[in-house]
């Protein structure tokens, strides 16, 4: 009962602390809440910019791909010692072909393996787009539509025609909207494409897809893997590509290394394949976490000083507690809870303006090929934000209070 009656009185002092330094509480919460605030905003942006990052690689790329690397010749006689140069050389690439030796037993060993969603072939033919005397630069993919729609999400960017119309038709061709702007053609109409191996094909346009990456737009087109093997002068059983999905893309290097083992061809991951971007995204997200880290630090140190004039403020009072009875870590608790009571209050109102930021900043729509501005709610960053501001505001309110369970009455009352 006793202890019960000494929490209650602890609760009291601290609330009439608050209330009697409203100005002071207010400037502290008001800084808890623009640190959280700013907190959950900037990881939410990142959030969405990885999200959007991400989909846009894998609209074109598989987590794995699998083929045949490039040879480079080696020395003709090698050295024994280091110190000694090898016997000749000229390193260059061994003209070999590119392609995979009996394709369909490697796609049923990688489709046996655990955790593999999708294994599709595919045939990658760098082609001519003739229009008139002008010829457009790109890329066919040969694929099966289906699997290679179950990997690339292709049917939510058609805008013209049916995808599965080029399984049907066996000239068919699925172009992207920036080649068929160039061209001026639409879906019905007959093209004509030339492959690097110099060979001429008219094909029917079954469709337009627009996939918001320009550079894709205006390049790429899809194929029927026949017509591939036509454009490269190949039989049947020529595949230069094996695409790979897995169930955790996070883990596709992982994969990559033992994929590579099985089959004896190069495995290539996602993040290899996009370096660059990949890099690019881990620099931001450090950055921003950097940077919503200080400003929660920041308003950490806001309540530290505040609490800190208090203690100042109040010392004859708290000489009075601890003369009547009331221990250090009585008073310990009463500034704690101080701290922790206006943490609160400013992460309850940096959730709110939070969830407002992102909600207006994801209405902006910015263009381009990114469309509305890329943020997103995601609940567990709300949920992490709450809790290291509750830590912050914890650590910065106990430091103080440690002080103050250390004061003398006795050297206070002689002064």
């Amino acid at each position: 009962m006793a202890r019960q009656f000494k929490h209650n009185v602890d609760t009291e002092i601290s609330i009439t602390y608050i209330i009697t330094s409203r100005k002071l509480t207010l400037v502290a919460a008001l800084g808890v809440t623009i640190g959280i605030a700013i907190f959950i905003f900037m990881n939410c942006m990142t959030a969405g910019f990885t999200r959007k990052s991400n989909t846009m690689i894998f609209n074109n790329t598989p987590h794995i791909r699998v083929y045949k690397d490039d040879q480079i010749s080696q020395p003709l006689i090698k050295s024994i010692s280091s110190k000694k140069l090898d016997m000749i050389s000229n390193p260059k690439v061994v003209p070999e072909s590119d392609r995979i030796v009996d394709p369909d037993k490697i796609v049923a060993l990688l489709k046996a393996q655990p955790d593999v969603q999708i294994v599709t072939p595919q045939i990658a033919v760098s082609v001519f787009y003739n229009s008139g005397l002008s010829q457009i630069n790109g890329n066919a993919s040969g694929v099966d539509i289906i699997e290679a729609d179950r990997m690339f999400n292709i049917k939510p960017t058609m805008v013209e025609g049916r995808m599965e119309d080029l399984a049907i038709l066996p000239n068919g061709i699925l172009l992207g909207v920036g080649i068929a702007a160039k061209m001026n053609v639409k879906t019905g109409d007959n093209i004509s494409i030339t492959s690097s191996r110099n060979v001429n094909r008219v094909m029917k346009v079954a469709g337009l897809f627009k996939t918001n990456n320009s550079v894709t737009d205006k390049t790429k087109s899809y194929i029927s893997v026949h017509s591939a093997q036509q454009l490269m002068r190949e039989g049947a059983s020529y595949v230069t590509d094996i695409d790979v999905d897995v169930t955790d893309f996070t883990k596709a290097a992982d994969y990559s290394a033992r994929f590579s083992a099985l089959t004896g061809y190069k495995a290539e991951d996602w993040k290899a394949a996009n370096n660059t971007l990949v890099s690019a995204a881990n620099m931001r997200s450090v950055l921003v976490t950097a940077i919503s880290m200080s400003i929660l630090l920041v308003a950490g140190f806001g309540i530290y000083n505040i609490l800190n004039m208090t203690i100042s403020q109040k010392i004859n009072d708290i000489a009075i507690l601890k003369a009547m009875g009331f221990q250090g870590n009585d008073v310990i608790r009463i500034f704690v809870l101080q701290g922790a009571l206006i943490g609160l209050m400013g992460i309850i109102a940096g959730l709110v303006m939070a969830g407002l930021l992102v909600f207006f900043t994801s209405k902006i729509y910015v263009g381009g090929d990114i469309g509305y501005f890329p943020i997103i709610f995601d609940g567990s960053i709300f949920i992490r934000g709450s809790l290291f501001g509750l830590v912050i505001t914890l650590l910065a309110g106990y430091l103080p209070a440690r002080k103050a369970a250390n004061v003398d009455p006795v050297s206070i009352f002689r002064k």
